[in-house]
């Protein structure tokens, strides 16, 4: 526990940057500081990291936990191991077979999912608090023996495979697209996508898993988080069912920051399925613990990302685009900002493209003012805010604590936003975000295509009508 943060976060508020206070007012930050002095951070011996966050109104408790092994760790020929590896941990443990997990954690109400990652898998379940004992035993059972037995691995291969086809090789221009994006980081570990290849998911093997289950699950790469109505007893039970699991002799495997020269790329994909023309352009920038992130997380807001963003302020008269969509891949070593775009009937692709670099350009060039520092800023905070408003999404963001933020698991990513002068966001912008980006064009059918050619020559009035009759 820090409890002599309790009494003192006002102060560090106000002193961590009076002339910012001075100019405008970021209120919320206070309740980072109130829960982060309730959360108490230790490791048990086998290196495993723990977070409890004792919440006494809560009737129920949820149990996070993210291993440091995603879609980088996996050698060639394992490409959607962590993701296949991930299905295969609800379906039996060495004292839970088969569905054993779910029928019991379903009969008390729980709730309970996982998801992965280019860098990390996470788990979580959400349980009455009376259930904690049985919890935790379930989840050390699975995360330490789990059973690989060939009819579940068929089963989940089959899964995994149904998901890939809904998801992706179903969905017009996504495949193409992924694939063209993470050829732009081929030879990295990051080279390859998170559900893997047909081939690898289905030559998978009981006994590859097992090996890759050894690697990877260990209790120096994990972190579990419990937040909720927490008994007095909740160390004993984390010990009982945590402590005995050894920790590997070899080391966690590191990984070093993307070294990236960004170029202009320009390609053209046709998906015979695709309904109307796409845009889609990205920018390399950095990992998620890089001195410069902050700065870039609150220009991607405000270029890209809330209702207030630069694209979106073009957008509210003359629309280019019928929609556009943003979601940045924060990486631990590397970065990417993405931008999607479906443009208007009477606005070809060169453009779109136009609009976005001049929006980009503006900011190069001209400083944001103090308030629109400061409702970034703001803007931010109140997105990390909705985080606290239940047990599940706090106990998974505690259990993504970065190395770094150990001691302030809630506030140092905070205090680095906090910092941001419209001078940083000039300058990644000037950086970053230039002209040597990715850009690629998504089209349709050759047919589509002429007659939204046809469609930018006519009069705005007339392609809008005809534009809206038509969706």
């Amino acid at each position: 526990m820090r409890p002599y943060l309790s009494g003192y976060f006002g102060l560090v508020i106000a002193l961590l940057s009076p002339s910012l206070k001075a100019q405008c007012q970021i209120t919320g930050a206070e309740r980072l500081y109130q829960l982060e002095s309730q959360i108490e951070t230790y490791t048990l011996a086998n290196g495993l990291t723990v977070h409890l966050l004792p919440q006494a109104d809560m009737h129920t408790l949820t149990i996070a936990s993210q291993f440091n092994v995603g879609a980088r760790n996996e050698a060639k020929g394992q490409t959607g191991y962590a993701h296949l590896f991930e299905h295969m941990l609800f379906k039996g443990s060495e004292q839970a077979p088969g569905d054993s997990y779910a029928q019991q954690l379903s009969a008390l109400g729980a709730r309970f999912n996982a998801s992965t990652h280019f860098d990390y898998t996470n788990y979580y379940v959400t349980l009455p608090s009376q259930a904690l004992g049985l919890g935790l035993f379930l989840e050390a059972d699975r995360f330490i023996r789990p059973d690989l037995n060939q009819t579940t691995v068929k089963n989940q291969q089959e899964t995994v495979l149904q998901e890939m086809a809904q998801t992706i090789d179903n969905q017009p221009y996504v495949r193409s697209a992924m694939e063209f994006l993470l050829e732009q980081v081929k030879n990295t570990p990051y080279g390859h996508g998170i559900i893997g290849s047909r081939e690898d998911i289905t030559e998978a093997s009981p006994e590859r898993l097992i090996a890759f289950h050894r690697d990877h699950y260990r209790p120096d790469a994990m972190q579990l988080s419990l937040v909720g109505k927490l008994p007095s007893d909740v160390k004993s039970l984390i010990e009982q069912n945590f402590n005995a699991w050894p920790t590997p002799s070899q080391p966690i495997a590191e990984f070093d920051e993307l070294k990236i020269t960004p170029k202009p790329v320009h390609a053209e994909l046709i998906d015979e399925r695709g309904p109307w023309p796409g845009l889609l352009l990205a920018w390399h920038t950095v990992g998620k613990n890089h001195p410069d992130a902050a700065a870039i997380r609150l220009l991607e807001g405000d270029l890209f990302q809330n209702t207030r963003s630069a694209i979106a302020q073009i957008s509210q008269h003359d629309p280019a685009q019928m929609l556009s969509y943003s979601l940045p891949f924060e990486l631990e070593n590397h970065g990417i900002t993405n931008l999607v775009l479906v443009p208007r009937a009477k606005t070809s692709l060169d453009d779109l493209t136009e609009k976005v670099l001049s929006v980009v350009a503006k900011v190069q060039q001209t400083p944001l003012s103090d308030a629109e520092l400061c409702q970034l800023k703001q803007s931010w905070l109140n997105n990390q805010l909705a985080l606290l408003d239940n047990t599940q999404s706090l106990a998974t963001l505690l259990s993504a604590t970065a190395k770094q933020d150990q001691m302030y698991p809630l506030t140092a990513q905070w205090q680095r936003i906090n910092s941001v002068s419209a001078e940083d966001i000039q300058r990644v912008a000037t950086r970053y975000f230039t002209t040597d980006m990715v850009r690629v064009d998504l089209l349709p059918p050759w047919y589509i295509r002429v007659g939204k050619t046809l469609l930018e020559w006519l009069p705005s009035g007339v392609s809008d009508s005809l534009e809206d009759a038509v969706l």
